[in-house]
């Protein structure tokens, strides 16, 4: 247990930003006792995977808990079928490579998404025609009300787009301790519709994708209008796209001729990117802060010395010109601390 702890290194903003108290745990065991900590000592917690999701916009005033449970899991239920269980600290992108790497299909057009298996079912994280929920068995949690194990089916965790029971009623309950995923070993489906993959896949002298291609399709798509949190301070997509009715998008059509949407269940999902970039985001900066040349729905620590106030604040003005503008209000997809 450290006290005064920085958390700069464990979110990809890398913003500056002190917990009260700061512990790793690598064991279901560690983290009960880490918890009984917090309950004796009256603190909030804030649990930490990848840190690619989060905005830390002030000191935290509780307790920091690291999740570094590993391990990988198969168990092979038909000649096709393959459920892989994943701890919460493994690693996304390494996980799915290990995955490609048995030829494991379903989850190739998620390469390169940052943060850790843990919380990738808290938003049901998705790319290029694929979702967690798509390829999701279960999950088992720890309840902190009890400290006791369960187990969430598909049904039970309620995926929506971008959400999950774990961000509604269930925010700050559970603790999601490692995920099962069905997967296939020789008839997979094959996603390329989606994005600029076929056409990648052009580029690359490909007719016939493997998934393995397709991931490598996805990888060269990302790294080519994303940057890496390594090198630059940032979250990936900070806004979540809209959802409007279909008669406000062809109000909207009306006047922005060229506005981009497509159908869903709910009306009409528009790009969040799209409307950020015709509000003139696209490069600008603001301070410490930018919106990311390349990809407008993107927000950077241009600098590498912005607070989490800073990035907060403008992503508030991107809110405040597209809603000026569109009539539309953004929503955050970032969790902000």
């Amino acid at each position: 247990m450290q006290e005064n702890f920085s958390l700069r290194p464990y979110n990809t903003f890398g913003v500056e930003a002190k917990a009260r108290y700061f512990t790793e745990v690598n064991t279901i065991d560690e983290l009960k006792e880490a918890l009984i900590f917090a309950k004796n000592q009256n603190l909030q917690l804030l649990f930490l995977g990848g840190g690619s999701n989060i905005l830390l916009t002030k000191d935290f005033d509780g307790l920091a808990i690291r999740l570094n449970l590993r391990g990988i899991f198969e168990e092979i239920i038909n000649e096709n079928e393959v459920w892989v269980t994943a701890k919460a600290g493994e690693n996304w992108h390494e996980f799915v490579m290990y995955c490609l790497q048995k030829n494991y299909g379903g989850l190739e057009n998620l390469s390169l998404i940052p943060g850790n298996v843990g919380t990738s079912p808290m938003q049901n994280i998705g790319a290029y025609g694929t979702e967690i929920k798509d390829i999701f068995v279960s999950c088992d949690v720890l309840d902190l009300e009890n400290l006791e194990l369960r187990t969430f089916n598909l049904e039970q965790c309620r995926f929506g787009y971008r959400d999950s029971i774990f961000k509604q009623e269930g925010k700050g309950r559970y603790v999601i301790l490692e995920v099962t995923f069905k997967l296939t070993q020789k008839d997979h489906h094959i996603k390329t519709e989606y994005g600029a993959i076929q056409s990648e896949l052009e580029n690359l002298g490909i007719e016939n994708p493997t998934i393995q291609d397709v991931s490598k399709a996805v990888i060269n798509i990302r790294q080519s209008k994303l940057p890496d949190p390594k090198e630059i301070g940032n979250a990936g997509s900070f806004f979540k796209n809209p959802t409007i009715p279909l008669a406000q998008f062809e109000a909207l059509k009306q006047k922005f001729e060229n506005i981009q949407g497509y159908p869903n269940g709910d009306g009409v999902k528009v790009p969040a990117g799209w409307l950020i970039e015709q509000c003139g985001w696209k490069g600008k900066q603001i301070g410490n802060a930018a919106s990311h040349k390349l990809q407008s729905l993107v927000i950077i620590n241009a600098t590498g010395s912005a607070t989490g106030k800073e990035i907060f604040d403008f992503s508030t003005e991107i809110i405040n010109s597209v809603k000026e503008k569109f009539g539309i209000e953004l929503e955050r997809e970032v969790n902000i601390i």
